[in-house]
């Protein structure tokens, strides 16, 4: 396996990690509503692998990777479930997903290279994608025609009601997202150097997805 091809199979490693968590939820919640923060919860994990898959490959486009593969997950998920892809815990969470995306990918353009360097820098850069994100996402209504869910007893979204934990979440798992991202393409440099370590990439990151994939149906069957 070349350089590219290992990069890219830590890339499909990372998004069907992602994939996996939001199926677990979709588990959880078994088509329904979400529940309180659990939306919130998952903004911030979006943003750790999101800053992972750009602090690893040194490209924006390795967003777009994980966010394929994670829809993919999600679309798998109701499948299993027995969901059509129009129902609101497949598309809405799907839309979600494109929302962080598009803001991390926004935002990582915009800011200063110095300050993304910095471990405050990348608490910002977490905690503007979220904000960006949780804003855009009441917005799902007019694009799938299934409004986001809203607090109970209330008419507020429950993107922006939670928005602050979100937020706050954020800021925690971009900079570890990065550090993640860096030590593994540190991994990758010695990958060249090793053989035994290169064969530890090329088994280790195409097993996680195979294992993920494996996880997510028995969840489905168990």
């Amino acid at each position: 396996m070349g350089k590219s091809g290992s990069k890219l199979s830590i890339l499909l490693a990372a998004g069907s990690l992602w994939g996996l968590s939001e199926a677990g939820l979709g588990m959880y919640l078994r088509g329904t509503c979400a529940y309180t923060m659990t939306g919130s919860v998952m903004t911030g994990i979006a943003i750790l692998f999101l800053a992972l898959s750009v602090a690893y490959a040194k490209r924006w486009q390795a967003v777009l990777i994980i966010l394929g593969v994670a829809a993919l997950f999600k679309l798998l998920d109701a499948f299993l479930l027995g969901l059509p892809v129009v129902h609101g815990a497949v598309i809405n969470p799907i839309f979600g997903f494109l929302t962080e995306a598009l803001a991390f990918i926004f935002l990582f353009a915009v800011l200063d290279a110095r300050l993304k360097e910095r471990l405050h820098g990348r608490a910002i850069l977490g905690g503007l994608s979220a904000l960006v994100a949780v804003n855009l996402f009441p917005l799902v209504g007019y694009v799938t025609s299934i409004p986001a869910c809203v607090a109970q007893g209330t008419q507020f979204p429950l993107s922006l009601y939670y928005a602050p934990i979100a937020v706050g979440l954020s800021m925690a798992t971009c900079p570890l997202g990065m550090l993640l991202g860096e030590r593994l393409a540190v991994g990758a440099v010695e990958q060249i150097k090793s053989r035994k370590f290169g064969l530890l990439i090329r088994v280790s990151a195409p097993a996680v997805s195979v294992i993920c994939l494996g996880v997510m149906i028995l969840l489905h069957i168990g």
